[in-house]
């Protein structure tokens, strides 16, 4: 599963100050201004006034609130006035004689003012102009996520526990679904008397058995997508990729590199897992990815006196322990049981304490905290996992109600 610039969440309070500004943005940061034209920073003499200000419904049209921060603060030095109960930022603006709050509030981005209502389309009119300066200003927020990227100052999303949910539902599917056909062997499917040839399976459990085998490979799949997500994941907390640069490479290279970046191939049991998954993954993905027809003739057949021959022979598979020659080279219900075996595995020694950060949270993987030692003293057991979890948490859940 790849990775993107997009899943990686940039940390604002670490983004560079606009003195810091390079002098070919310059230009950039002049053109955003000139477009605000009228809306200017404010100055606050009523504050009781302008605190208790209502939200206007024009304000709701705003971009995104990290957009407008980096606009009006980090590039334009509008003044913020800090953190307040349920407020993560707060900038007043003047527009035509009349002060007004920008404010990012736990209940979202809005503009606010007193009299509210009479307001609403200076408010509109702030907010086109706002709208039009973050199109102008697109060079700067580029340049710093291009800055915080380098500095390896992000945090990257986790999605593993939801792309294990999916493996998991898919493969409990096949084996609900492989049961019942079990349980049906005897059962035929009613055909209504026509004129027409019926073309089909006569009993149920032949439809159930190739649902399942459909619900099967979807499983497998789903597990590749989870691994492809995960070890990227557990390669950060164990240390081996700690900058945006290092992942960014690790996110793009082979499903195997992704492999190597977490296990240890000199290791026996390790290496025997790689080597079975690695043929399972490269028989599931060639019989896909091609429409079913293989890159080597499997979905070919030659006529002779035994009948028709599949041309990808068993004595063509070589060494492969798996043989082609209906298709697909392995049986579902024993790639699923490697599958399992080695997710234990996975999850097993240095590895446990991984499974309840990634799996038991949807907290993102902070690389200063894989820079600085924090997630290696965390790594050391499960309990000093868990009681780093839970300090992670309850800062994470008060950032989200911005009790500050």
């Amino acid at each position: 599963m790849a990775y993107s610039n997009a899943a990686i969440v940039r940390h604002a309070h670490t983004m560079t100050k606009k003195n810091m500004l390079p002098t070919e943005l310059t230009p950039v940061r002049d053109a955003a201004r000139r477009t605000l034209g009228e809306v200017r920073p404010g100055q606050i003499t009523d504050f009781r006034a302008l605190y208790g200000g209502r939200r206007s419904n024009a304000g709701r049209a705003l971009p995104e609130y990290y957009l407008v921060y980096f606009l009006l603060v980090e590039l334009l030095d509008f003044q913020n006035l800090g953190q307040g109960d349920k407020v993560a930022w707060s900038v007043p603006v003047e527009y035509k004689g009349h002060t007004y709050l920008i404010e990012h509030r736990k209940m979202g981005l809005g503009v606010f003012a007193d009299d509210v209502e009479s307001k609403e389309d200076a408010i509109r009119e702030i907010v086109i102009r706002i709208k039009k300066a973050i199109k102008n200003a697109q060079p700067y927020f580029e340049w710093l996520a291009d800055q915080a990227l380098a500095r390896s100052a992000v945090n990257v999303t986790n999605n593993s526990s939801e792309l294990f949910d999916r493996y998991e539902f898919l493969a409990g599917s096949f084996k609900a679904k492989a049961t019942e056909a079990q349980t049906r062997t005897r059962e035929r499917i009613a055909i209504k008397e026509s004129k027409e040839r019926y073309v089909g399976p006569i009993f149920v459990s032949t439809q159930l058995r190739r649902e399942a085998r459909w619900l099967a490979l979807a499983a497998i799949d789903a597990f590749y997508s989870w691994t492809e997500h995960v070890f990227i994941h557990i390669a950060i907390l164990l240390g081996r990729a700690t900058t945006a640069d290092e992942i960014t490479v690790l996110a793009q290279a082979e499903w195997s590199a992704k492999y190597r970046a977490v296990f240890d191939l000199r290791d026996k049991e390790a290496k025997q897992y790689f080597d079975q998954l690695s043929e399972i993954r490269f028989e599931l993905r060639n019989f896909t990815a091609h429409g079913a027809f293989g890159k080597r003739g499997e979905a070919y057949r030659f006529h002779s006196g035994a009948g028709a021959v599949p041309v990808f022979l068993p004595h063509k598979a070589g060494s492969r322990k798996y043989r082609l020659g209906a298709g697909i080279a392995f049986r579902e219900e024993d790639a699923l049981l490697l599958i399992d075996s080695f997710i234990a595995y996975l999850w097993s020694d240095g590895r446990e304490p991984a499974r309840a950060y990634l799996h038991d949270t949807e907290l993102p993987i902070v690389l200063t905290y894989a820079a600085n030692g924090t997630y290696a003293a965390a790594m050391t057991s499960v309990e000093d996992m868990n009681a780093f979890i839970e300090h992670e948490q309850a800062a994470w859940d008060r950032a989200a109600d911005m009790d500050f």
